[in-house]
């Protein structure tokens, strides 16, 4: 079941490229139909999770490529599957201004395939296999339009994807080497037998592995290739900044520091102050620099890096408390994030404009797309009754449990990123719904919401924004479960 999972998304992209449909509303229901069964069977597995692990191929000494369904495997196969469906179906519409759509499904589709072999990976040689996987299914999609600016955004990706992974690749020799297995397991697998005195050496080796895999997580100062592939079709560009690629190093990172290495060899020392203050910049650097940003896109891009840090922040608190905070914001960002950057994609697609000034008078021209792009923002800034207020809060209320000085000042970052999400937010919303008294009405007539195809996915996100907000219990109890080790 696990491999069929995997595989399905694979040969369906395949079958896109490969089959003559004689319409295209055939290949959107192939397509469709495709997407939504492999979630179906996703979420089946994640119910009725096998308690063994499912091993593909084995190499020399314990090196296999293995899958296994734990708590973490839960949490991020369930939002990928969740999330896929809705994203196709956005992209349908999307996708009638662009032109190869085969071979954007193809590649679409394939990366729904390796993100869940990355979500379902039973050790980090399997993960770090799928995780390379996904740099080269995803660098053709940034480079779709072929355009200059495309492909240079395409070489920095692949090139900043390859060097994180070369980083990434000497964390997985050293646990080869002193660890007791490459299988996740909570609490990490080094053998202090093996390690002798030279902790110093995997502390630094640590440090090392969490930039490598931190890249695709946008960590500073290895982030520049975020803002930059915003260039590639927006369906690409939500999923690249909410759900494959960016969570996917998130994901890495917590496996690496939770269930490699593990807290208790890394907690209070210097390996963990100094990720931990990587991160606190990170933070107050992405939304200092979404700020100042003018592009629609590459300013929610920026906000991406931001936030993406507030799950690593949480991730460096080394507690059950700081990782569970982690996954919440983990799941809580993606839905926020994919809401907003759909709503970017609804005003380029309808429009064919791209920055913050050219919103102008744009929110009752598309009250449905401004409307969600309005709670997505106060979602992002933390207001009460809404998904991010109860990540925050999380991540906020483990900082101060942890007892940790560094994390303390952490809380601070918080608060500056909360105020500049607010700044950088909602000038677009109040640009759009009050542009000024010598605002000419004439500029903006004809345009309109986008039709069904794309609406309808954004209106589920804002529904969700509001059930994680205000009915959050349940999943903050299911993520301190899977800190716990309860799955």
């Amino acid at each position: 079941m696990i491999l069929s999972v995997i595989l399905l998304p694979v040969i369906a992209g395949a079958l896109v490229f490969l089959l003559p449909f004689k319409k295209r509303s055939h290949m959107e229901f192939f397509l469709e139909s495709m997407v939504i069964l492999n979630s179906i069977l996703v979420w089946y597995l994640l119910l009725h999770r096998p308690d063994s692990i499912f091993t593909l191929a084995n190499f020399t000494g314990n090196l296999s490529i293995s899958f296994a369904v734990d708590g973490m495997s839960m949490v991020f196969g369930g939002l990928v599957s969740a999330l896929w469906p809705l994203a196709t179906l956005y992209a349908f519409e999307y996708m009638t201004k662009e032109e190869h759509e085969k071979v954007f499904f193809l590649f679409y589709t394939i990366t729904y395939g390796v993100t869940l072999g990355i979500s379902f990976a039973a050790n980090l040689l399997t993960m770090y296999f799928f995780y390379e996987l996904l740099t080269l299914v995803t660098v053709p999609l940034v480079m779709h339009t072929l355009t200059r600016e495309a492909i240079l955004a395409s070489r920095k990706y692949l090139y900043y994807s390859l060097g994180g992974a070369a980083f990434a690749f000497i964390g997985l020799i050293f646990i080869i080497i002193y660890g007791s297995t490459t299988d996740f397991l909570l609490g990490g697998v080094l053998d202090t037998a093996k390690i002798g005195d030279r902790t110093n050496v995997l502390y630094l080796i640590y440090v090392i592995a969490f930039m490598g895999f931190g890249v695709k997580a946008a960590v500073c100062p290895f982030n520049s290739w975020l803002p930059d592939a915003g260039v590639a079709p927006t369906p690409v560009t939500a999923l690249l900044h909410a759900v494959a690629v960016v969570k996917s190093g998130a994901f890495a990172i917590i496996r690496l520091t939770y269930y490699s290495f593990g807290t208790d060899f890394l907690k209070g020392t210097w390996a963990q102050d100094v990720v931990m203050v990587i991160v606190m910049f990170t933070i107050v650097y992405g939304c200092s620099r979404a700020v100042k940003e003018t592009h629609l896109k590459r300013r929610l891009a920026y906000s991406t890096i931001s936030n993406l840090s507030y799950i690593l922040f949480g991730v460096t608190i080394m507690t059950p408390l700081g990782m569970a905070a982690a996954i919440s914001h983990l799941i809580f960002h993606a839905v926020m994030k994919i809401s907003s950057f759909f709503c970017a994609g609804a005003i380029m697609h309808q429009t064919d404009r791209q920055y913050v000034h050219e919103v102008d008078g744009l929110g009752y021209q598309m009250p449905w797309v401004f409307g969600v792009f309005t709670v997505s923002s106060f979602a992002l800034m933390g207001v009460p009754g809404l998904a991010g207020f109860v990540s925050k809060w999380n991540l906020a209320s483990a900082a101060v449990e942890s007892g940790n000085e560094i994390a303390w000042a952490g809380i601070a970052c918080l608060l500056i990123s909360a105020l500049l999400t607010a700044i950088y937010m909602l000038t677009i919303v109040i640009r759009a719904f009050f542009p000024g008294k010598d605002f000419d009405r004439e500029t903006v007539k004809g345009i309109t919401d986008p039709n069904w195809k794309m609406l309808l996915p954004l209106l589920i996100f804002t529904v969700f924004i509001f059930v994680f907000g205000l009915r959050s219990a349940i999943f903050v109890r299911f993520f301190n479960d899977v800190a716990a080790g309860a799955y």
